[in-house]
């Protein structure tokens, strides 16, 4: 990591390569950098992705809405995962697949652990492995609100991780150090940025880069500004004063302020600097819901998010149900879009270095179903741009289990073996 210090020293002028703290300092303002090859990176690419990201969603997806119709390469998007249709060859959908667990919310966790809820989860497995080497091991993130606190991410002595929800925290942890809050939050306040503390050692450093280097520090620097800016505006929201009505809410339909889309945008920004920056391996997203209300498009949805997703095959309420699940995958397109934008050392694409995968241990909230998991896997260099579809009658049939194994394989954690599963599915995306 690079160390930028009042001297202007920047790392080993001997050795001719930057010193290992990823850090622009200035007085108690310290500003992360993504890795560049100055710090000593191979000029050649790894053979396989550094990274992994899991979103899961706790009510599911609508299966309809989410599975395309057609099979292979040639079908056509789902209405639910339209907003993905510029990145169609960078993921795969596969339908079918599931661990055999239990059913019902209690369940849910399935989604990460497998065939027993509360086991050791995929993203810890991962990290145990290969975050070691990062500052963050792991990071577990969550958006919008729920009722107690829902896991998804669990030890392998089966402790539930507590997870993050608000950005600014999430900022904090990745810019700051709890010496210099108050001196962010003035910032965020302020209009000001944290890289203009520190603007006189970033010109240093730029001097000293090469050309592939400055404008990676460009881009990054750019993109951590657009951040700042986008939480700058909902701090303010926050201390506007409230709009009055006389109008007097039923007491049988309370409709909660919500923001859970807004701030999904706001995390899905600081994962993808998070992962640039390299001060993580493995990042995991919650995406929870109760009884919000959401307005989208102007329109107020006819019930709650939990409400909604127990439509009973009424038209209206999966109209609705549907509206918010492609909103949470407009956030994704747009972190997958960053992902695919931003390049690593090597020049290749930190899509191709981080492998995405898009879940849920509902397979039906309605029903309270635990089968045929809608799963999307997107980067990692992998073989994308079809619709896998799995008849679990097969004899032999893969477990979503076996999906799992080889993304395990794909980040170097050698494992023949997720739960229940002992196979891998290396054939459809290698």
């Amino acid at each position: 990591m690079v160390s930028i210090m009042g001297s202007g020293r920047v790392g080993d002028p001997a050795s001719g390569r930057l010193g290992r703290r990823q850090f622009l300092r200035a007085g108690a303002t310290v500003v992360a950098l993504p890795v560049l090859e100055a710090f000593g990176a191979s000029a050649v690419a790894t053979q396989g992705p550094r990274n992994f990201v899991a979103i899961g969603t706790y009510l599911g997806w609508h299966q309809n809405a989410f599975f395309p119709k057609q099979v292979g390469h040639d079908y056509e998007l789902s209405p639910t995962l339209t907003p993905l249709a510029g990145l169609r060859d960078q993921f795969t959908v596969f339908s079918g697949l599931d661990h055999r667990a239990p059913n019902g919310h209690n369940a849910w966790s399935n989604f990460l652990c497998g065939m027993n809820p509360g086991s050791w989860s995929l993203d810890q497995m991962i990290a145990d492995s290969i975050g070691q080497k990062t500052r963050y091991p792991s990071i577990e993130l969550t958006a919008g609100s729920g009722e107690g606190p829902q896991a998804m991410s669990f030890t392998k002595q089966g402790v539930g991780l507590p997870q993050i929800d608000r950005p600014s925290v999430l900022y904090r942890r990745l810019f700051t150090s709890d010496a210099d809050r108050a001196r962010t939050e003035y910032l965020l306040t302020s209009g000001e940025s944290s890289l203009d503390m520190v603007l006189d050692d970033a010109n240093r450093l730029q001097r000293s880069l090469g050309p592939r280097d400055r404008a990676k520090l460009d881009e990054y620097f750019e993109s951590l500004r657009a951040v700042e800016k986008r939480m700058e505006r909902q701090i303010a929201a926050l201390n506007e004063p409230a709009a009055t009505t006389t109008y007097k809410l039923p007491d049988y339909d309370p409709i909660t302020p919500n923001l859970q889309i807004e701030a999904e945008g706001i995390l899905y920004d600081l994962m993808a600097l998070a992962l640039e920056s390299g001060q993580t391996r493995v990042m995991t997203m919650f995406l929870h819901g109760l009884g919000q209300v959401f307005s989208l498009d102007g329109r107020q949805l006819v019930a709650g998010y939990h409400g909604l997703s127990h439509h009973g095959n009424d038209p209206v309420m999966i109209r609705d149900l549907v509206a918010i699940e492609t909103a949470h995958i407009h956030c994704l397109a747009g972190f997958l879009k960053q992902l695919h934008d931003k390049k690593t050392p090597e020049g290749k694409s930190l899509l191709d270095d981080t492998i995405v995968l898009v879940g849920t241990g509902m397979g039906d909230a309605s029903r309270h179903s635990n089968t045929n998991l809608p799963t999307l896997v997107a980067g990692g260099g992998l073989k994308h741009g079809s619709h896998v579809a799995v008849d679990p009658k097969q004899p032999g049939a893969p477990l979503l289990g076996d999906l799992y194994v080889t993304l395990l394989q794909r980040l170097g954690v050698e494992t023949e073996r997720f739960s229940n599963a002992s196979k891998n599915m290396n054939e459809v995306l290698l």
